[in-house]
Protein backbone atom coordinates (compact mmCIF):
# COMPACT_ATOMS: atom_id res chain seq x y z
CA UNK A 1 0.00 0.00 0.00
CA UNK A 2 1.02 3.76 -0.64
CA UNK A 3 2.23 5.39 2.77
CA UNK A 4 -0.23 8.28 3.76
CA UNK A 5 1.96 10.54 3.57
CA UNK A 6 2.66 9.58 -0.28
CA UNK A 7 -1.20 9.85 -1.05
CA UNK A 8 -0.44 12.57 -3.50
CA UNK A 9 1.59 10.03 -5.56
CA UNK A 10 -1.52 8.53 -6.49
CA UNK A 11 -2.67 11.58 -8.71
CA UNK A 12 -0.98 11.92 -12.33
CA UNK A 13 0.14 15.16 -12.07
CA UNK A 14 2.46 14.53 -9.16
CA UNK A 15 4.65 12.50 -11.49
CA UNK A 16 6.42 15.41 -13.32
CA UNK A 17 4.72 14.94 -16.73
CA UNK A 18 4.19 17.83 -18.79
CA UNK A 19 0.82 19.88 -18.79
CA UNK A 20 -0.40 18.60 -22.58
CA UNK A 21 0.28 15.01 -21.31
CA UNK A 22 -1.54 15.20 -18.25
CA UNK A 23 -4.49 17.00 -20.17
CA UNK A 24 -4.33 14.59 -22.45
CA UNK A 25 -4.97 11.54 -19.74
CA UNK A 26 -7.30 13.73 -17.76
CA UNK A 27 -9.63 14.02 -21.23
CA UNK A 28 -9.91 10.32 -21.58
CA UNK A 29 -11.10 10.03 -17.65
CA UNK A 30 -7.58 8.85 -16.32
CA UNK A 31 -6.72 11.62 -13.33
CA UNK A 32 -5.36 9.26 -10.72
CA UNK A 33 -3.98 5.27 -10.68
CA UNK A 34 -4.78 2.62 -8.30
CA UNK A 35 -2.39 1.97 -5.31
CA UNK A 36 -0.64 -0.67 -7.25
CA UNK A 37 0.62 1.33 -9.65
CA UNK A 38 2.08 3.73 -7.84
CA UNK A 39 3.56 1.10 -5.94
CA UNK A 40 5.24 0.01 -8.84
CA UNK A 41 6.76 3.26 -9.82
CA UNK A 42 7.81 4.04 -6.37
CA UNK A 43 9.66 0.99 -6.59
CA UNK A 44 14.10 0.64 -5.86
CA UNK A 45 15.35 2.52 -8.74
CA UNK A 46 12.59 2.20 -11.23
CA UNK A 47 12.08 6.02 -12.45
CA UNK A 48 16.22 5.94 -12.52
CA UNK A 49 16.01 3.40 -16.07
CA UNK A 50 16.22 -0.05 -13.48
CA UNK A 51 13.57 -3.03 -14.55
CA UNK A 52 10.41 -4.06 -13.41
CA UNK A 53 8.59 -6.87 -13.97
CA UNK A 54 4.77 -6.66 -12.92
CA UNK A 55 1.92 -9.12 -13.22
CA UNK A 56 -2.28 -8.16 -13.28
CA UNK A 57 -5.32 -9.49 -14.53
CA UNK A 58 -6.12 -8.17 -18.30
CA UNK A 59 -7.49 -4.74 -17.87
CA UNK A 60 -6.17 -3.60 -14.50
CA UNK A 61 -3.76 -1.36 -15.81
CA UNK A 62 -0.58 -2.50 -17.03
CA UNK A 63 -0.11 -0.12 -19.50
CA UNK A 64 -0.56 2.85 -17.72
CA UNK A 65 2.61 1.60 -16.02
CA UNK A 66 4.70 1.11 -18.62
CA UNK A 67 3.35 4.22 -20.64
CA UNK A 68 4.65 7.10 -18.07
CA UNK A 69 7.55 5.25 -17.04
CA UNK A 70 8.49 5.80 -20.68
CA UNK A 71 6.98 9.04 -21.20
CA UNK A 72 9.05 10.16 -18.15
CA UNK A 73 12.86 8.34 -19.71
CA UNK A 74 11.95 9.72 -22.92
CA UNK A 75 11.16 13.31 -21.52
CA UNK A 76 14.45 13.20 -19.26
CA UNK A 77 17.08 11.43 -21.34
CA UNK A 78 15.61 12.89 -25.02
CA UNK A 79 16.08 9.31 -26.15
CA UNK A 80 14.12 7.30 -28.16
CA UNK A 81 11.80 4.34 -26.43
CA UNK A 82 10.67 0.91 -28.05
CA UNK A 83 6.67 0.03 -26.91
CA UNK A 84 6.08 -3.68 -27.80
CA UNK A 85 2.48 -4.60 -27.64
CA UNK A 86 0.96 -7.78 -28.08
CA UNK A 87 -2.20 -7.15 -30.70
CA UNK A 88 -2.31 -4.93 -34.08
CA UNK A 89 -5.10 -3.22 -32.79
CA UNK A 90 -4.14 -1.98 -29.40
CA UNK A 91 -0.99 -0.84 -31.47
CA UNK A 92 -3.10 1.44 -33.20
CA UNK A 93 -4.68 2.63 -30.27
CA UNK A 94 -1.96 3.26 -28.43
CA UNK A 95 -0.40 4.94 -31.54
CA UNK A 96 -3.36 7.68 -31.46
CA UNK A 97 -3.01 7.99 -27.74
CA UNK A 98 0.37 8.78 -27.46
CA UNK A 99 0.76 10.92 -30.34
Amino acid sequence: NVPEDQADKLLLSSWGLPKAVLEKYHSLGVVQMFEWQAECLMLGQVLEGKNLVYSAPTSAGKTLVAELLILKRVLETRKKALLILPFVSVAKEKKCYLQ
